[in-house]
């Protein structure tokens, strides 16, 4: 509990400081063109359009409609994810010369690099969501009243994932290299661009799949407004011990770190 309370209370005490400068990094990343962040929406709604026609021809969709409204949700929060997770091995790298010159504890890098995931998320989700509103006009209802949790639990996981993979990428250089091949290999297996249905004998994949409940979970509130409380409450417990464990390793791991970097 220790370790919980001086990591929050260092994480409020200096939240205008590293939100501003997860806000800055933002806005640098599109300094020099006409539509600022606005292109990471743009990007998302181009690769939904185009996977929508190409995958929706190729499984004979006979919704197009709400087969654009599932792939589009599930593409933006995998985008999410793997933008966090693909980050991570690089976390405190990238930051190395703040961390071996300033004071600041590292807990403050991950809140930074955690900060700039949400915001990218949210200005990508924001256009794809407003234009998905014109094919289904209950997904804002839906996003009102049944989304909170599963927004709460997203959030939650791309702060400790990335947190553990950043940790042990300072510790074994060569897992870095295998992050990317494994989102590669979970994106394919997970129902994001096909229905869950296509799976056939191979459903069970789901049920072990964390990322795909996290996301199905997510799109499964926003299509239909229902929320499955016991799931739900699982995946925080499963949450809240994950965010204890990557507390606890970084605790462990923080005299190390200007060293290991």
């Amino acid at each position: 509990m220790k370790i919980f309370r001086d990591n929050i209370k260092f994480s409020l005490e200096t939240r205008q400081l590293w939100w501003f400068t997860a806000t800055s990094r933002t806005r640098a990343r599109f300094a020099r063109t006409a539509l600022g962040s606005f292109w990471l929406g743009f990007s998302n709604l181009l690769s939904i359009a185009t996977l929508g026609i190409v995958y929706g021809t190729v499984f004979a969709v006979s919704d197009f409609k709400s087969y654009l409204i599932y792939l589009g949700i599930g593409l933006v929060v995998w985008n999410s994810i793997c933008s966090s997770i693909s980050s991570a091995p690089t976390l405190f790298i990238n930051n190395r010369s703040n961390i071996q010159n300033l004071k600041l504890k590292p807990i403050f890098y991950v809140v930074e690099e955690w900060a700039f995931q949400i915001q990218t998320f949210f200005q990508s989700f924001v256009l794809v969501f407003v234009v998905l509103i014109f094919f289904d006009k209950s997904l804002f209802y839906n996003l009102i009243v049944a989304s909170w949790i599963p927004f709460l639990n997203l959030f939650i996981f791309l702060f400790w994932l990335p947190l553990i993979i950043a940790l042990v990428s300072l510790r074994f250089s060569d897992f870095a290299q295998l992050v990317p091949i494994v989102l590669q290999l979970i994106f394919l297996i997970s129902p994001i661009l096909y229905r869950k249905e296509n799976l056939g004998d191979l459903n069970w994949i789901t049920n072990i799949n964390f990322f795909y409940i996290l996301i199905d979970s997510l799109r499964h509130s926003l299509i239909t407004s229902s929320v499955n409380i016991n799931c739900q409450l699982l995946i925080l417990s499963i949450n809240i011990f994950g965010l204890s464990c990557s507390l606890i390793a970084l605790h462990f791991q923080t005299k190390k770190i200007p060293f290991l970097v």
